[in-house]
């Protein structure tokens, strides 16, 4: 059950503080975006979008009959030399918006019959999505919430969104702090995604979906196979199977393909083999996880 307004309305508030001396996300740069000052994500005080609209191409359970509805958020906290979606990410392609406009998309896609709003790459801009969410819902939003993100997240962020984010989809891209170092430029990855998927896990628990197979609330946990096992797999379902759940939905991943800064990183500078992405699902079974992955082979 989500939270009443009165409580959502002090979580914004708590949530907007965190932007005065910006700790929204755990690189912690510190300046204060209420004065339209930029750290490492290079965004404000105003959100950025780029594009949204109903897409198809999520997983199952999120696509549904009428797709997601997804807002695409322009930056991100993360500097993935082999990201898909650079242009928006790295090179942030989109436009400024307000609360209030982006409750507005919200309200238009819910209205498209979309099965929910999932938000892409929003933990830059948690709290104003904070606000749009509880403006939307004041207008007669009442979808489910998806937080589509790179698993480097703030635990103090993440409690905030409790009763309000229905479900979660972080990757959990590395097994390798310094491999996550070299190809996303993200210190302690590893420890800062495993406590944040926790978190996640403990606010919704493993997915449910209704009689139509759609997604109501939960966790559903991305991983990229990347060349050379760089993604470091058995550690990640290791980490799934013994201390989130065995019944967690894992995506594994084959789409990697070197595009934006990978050709200045040798071990990456191919697609991954059939072989691979094989070797990735049997790890991933071998630990006891079936659910999620076996739609995609």
């Amino acid at each position: 059950m989500g939270v009443g307004y009165s409580i959502l309305k002090e979580r914004v508030e708590a949530a907007y503080l965190l932007l005065e001396e910006c700790r929204v996300c755990p690189r912690e740069c510190g300046i204060n975006r209420l004065k339209n000052e930029k750290g490492h994500c290079r965004v404000g005080l105003k959100a950025m979008v780029s594009s949204f609209g109903p897409h198809f191409g999520e997983e199952p359970p999120l696509v549904g009959r009428f797709g997601s509805g997804t807002i695409f958020l322009t930056s991100c906290n993360l500097n993935c030399v082999f990201c898909q979606n650079y242009d928006i990410s790295q090179y942030r392609y989109g436009e400024e918006v307000t609360e209030e406009e982006i409750a507005r998309m919200m309200l238009a896609l819910q209205g498209m019959g979309c099965h929910n709003i999932n938000f892409v790459t929003p933990t830059h801009v948690a709290p104003q999505l904070m606000k749009a969410i509880m403006i939307a819902r004041e207008q007669g939003l009442d979808i489910p919430i998806v937080y589509n993100c790179g698993g480097y997240e703030s635990v103090e962020v993440l409690k905030l969104f409790e009763g309000i984010v229905d479900i979660y989809m972080p990757d959990f891209k590395y097994g390798d702090n310094e491999v996550a170092k070299e190809l996303s430029n993200a210190p302690g990855y590893v420890e800062v995604a495993k406590r944040a998927i926790k978190e996640m896990h403990r606010q919704v628990g493993d997915l449910v979906v209704d009689a139509r197979g759609v997604a109501r609330r939960g966790l559903i946990i991305r991983h990229l196979v990347l060349p050379n096992n760089l993604a470091g797999t058995e550690k990640v379902m290791e980490f799934i199977a013994n201390e989130i759940s065995k019944h967690t939905y894992v995506n594994i991943m084959d789409q990697y393909r070197p595009t934006y800064r990978a050709a200045n990183f040798p071990k990456i500078t191919r697609r991954i083999s059939q072989r691979e992405f094989m070797e990735a699902v049997q790890i991933a079974k071998r630990f006891g996880l079936y659910r999620g992955f076996e739609e995609f082979i």
